[in-house]
């Protein structure tokens, strides 16, 4: 029977007792930068079939809130790529219309 030996590591070596928690980082589908997730759009292919945003569980992607991500992702056709699926127009137009309350203020 092997005797184990218990070694103390010294207090330089040691885990702080709270540690910061570290963002969760998603990648932009259209411009490919990495942003915090809360920042993020996240359009998601429901298991059960259809399309759901920002809440959901399934194969996800995630966009800027932004015009120029918008634009590309829907010339790119990042979103459907991404999800494996084809993208009703509505969900764009969706997307567009909370892009434009976010302009006015």
């Amino acid at each position: 029977m092997p005797i184990r030996l218990q070694v103390k590591r010294p207090a330089s070596n040691r885990r702080p007792e709270t540690v910061a928690a570290r963002p969760v980082l998603r990648r932009c589908a259209a411009c490919r930068k990495l942003c915090d997730r809360a920042q993020l759009w996240r359009i998601v292919r429901l298991s059960g079939g259809g399309i759901a945003l920002d809440r959901g569980m399934g194969r996800s992607v995630y966009l800027c809130p932004c015009q120029a991500c918008l634009d590309e992702a829907r010339r790119r056709r990042r979103l459907q790529r991404a999800l494996r699926c084809s993208l009703d127009d509505s969900i764009l137009v969706a997307l567009e219309q909370r892009l434009r309350p976010a302009a006015h203020r």
